[in-house]
């Protein structure tokens, strides 16, 4: 027994070589740009290698294509954004990589990729998954600058969520606050995390992104999930004091349950479209990219006429105001100097969504600051509650104490 053993752990040892050997002949080599990314100003140039995992089997001529976007690879000659580039030529068995020098032309984004120009050799894996992408500035150091805006717009925007926890907090009272819009918040927040966790940490998501944008770049970076995760937390918070401090009678108002409660259905019947695979996994967590979107628009509205019902702004942080009004300034700001910088255009005017969402809360911030600085500044009246039973217990009891002391409430107001 022991020497059949000995004779097949023999047999193998001999033949496995020649096994070797004989895959080796069928491998294919493996190409790979030395940089998966390129930005150049203007006239500059960079040289970027193309790697061949083993010299080249066979001779074989490489061109040149380029890809704007998820449109398909055109011939490269008909891009101006960078200069135009010679064919590559691999010598069979000699050469082992390539140098291609890249300069900018014009201000842009381009996807560099490779055809076989004679469309016969079967030496190289798919070359679709073999690109480059390349980025034309008028400025390298307002990329830096852009990437600086991002991280401030970020900080700010996190920050923004504690003063009205701190004014919560030392007034023992969250009347002045509209629970729609914190209802509001927390539901936009939870549909984004939703959105931003499923892009970005689930793999069977990410690979279906991929699938439909092979060459895409996932729109979900990992601070938009720090984010999003920091604003569900710190908006359960404020919840929270809602029902340890004094509220004053205040309520979520039956408009906002219905928009909510059609919210979390068009999330569950997306949940059991998922299950039934009537759609993707994808498909069901841009489901609530939308919501998102949707409660963008109106959940200022409640907030911004709840001061104006009450001539008053207190109980409503200007702080978290001001916060997110800079954010705000600073992001659109950095959407036009990446649209100047990559002469882009299109990015800004072209998706209407995100610009204007991004304006539409800046106006809203604008009407805050103006009703807490000019409308109402002087201002500071009880609380007026917003049930018709309390509101109207309320001004019995205002009308009393204007018939004992019309001197002293003439004064007070």
């Amino acid at each position: 027994m022991w020497t059949a053993k000995l004779l097949l752990i023999l047999c193998f040892s001999c033949i496995e070589p020649a096994l070797g050997q004989y895959h080796g002949s069928e491998s294919k080599v493996d190409l790979q740009f030395s940089e998966g990314s390129v930005h150049l100003e203007i006239g500059e140039t960079h040289t970027v290698t193309l790697r061949l995992s083993e010299p080249s089997t066979e001779n074989t001529t490489l061109s040149f294509n380029y890809q704007e976007g998820d449109k398909k690879p055109q011939p490269f000659q008909d891009t101006e954004i960078i200069k135009t580039l010679s064919s590559i030529v691999l010598v069979e068995n000699k050469t082992e990589s390539a140098h291609i020098p890249l300069i900018g032309e014009h201000p842009g984004h381009v996807i560099l990729g490779l055809n076989d120009s004679t469309n016969e050799s079967k030496a190289f894996d798919d070359l679709f998954h073999v690109f480059v992408r390349v980025s034309v500035v008028h400025s390298l150091p307002l990329v830096t600058v852009n990437a600086v805006i991002g991280w401030i717009y970020f900080v700010a925007w996190s920050v923004s969520f504690y003063p009205q926890v701190y004014e919560n907090w030392r007034r023992k009272s969250v009347i002045g606050l509209n629970f729609d819009f914190l209802s509001y918040n927390i539901t936009g927040f939870v549909a984004y995390g939703v959105f931003n966790v499923g892009m970005f940490w689930i793999p069977s998501i990410e690979a279906e992104y991929k699938d439909l944008h092979p060459r895409g770049v996932n729109p979900v970076q990992l601070n938009d999930v720090v984010f999003t995760l920091h604003a569900i937390f710190v908006t359960t918070i404020t919840i929270i004091q809602c029902f340890i401090y004094d509220r004053g009678g205040q309520r979520v108002s039956y408009v906002a349950r219905v928009l909510l409660a059609v919210a979390w259905i068009v999330a569950i019947v997306g949940l059991i479209l998922g299950f039934c695979k009537v759609i993707t996994w994808l498909t069901f967590v841009y489901f609530f990219s939308y919501i998102k979107l949707a409660i963008t628009l109106i959940k200022y509205v409640p907030q911004a006429y709840m001061n104006f019902r009450r001539k008053s702004t207190e109980g409503w942080s200007i702080g978290n105001v001001l916060l997110d009004f800079t954010g705000g300034t600073l992001s659109l700001l950095q959407m036009f100097l990446i649209a100047y910088n990559y002469n882009d255009w299109g990015s800004l005017f072209g998706d209407p969504t995100k610009f204007g969402l991004g304006a539409f809360s800046i106006l809203f911030d604008i009407l805050f600051i103006t009703q807490h600085y000019c409308l109402y500044r002087h201002s500071k009246p009880g609380y007026k509650p917003i049930n018709e039973a309390s509101e109207r217990e309320s001004t019995e009891k205002s009308n009393a104490q204007r018939d004992i002391s019309p001197v002293l409430y003439d004064t007070e107001r």
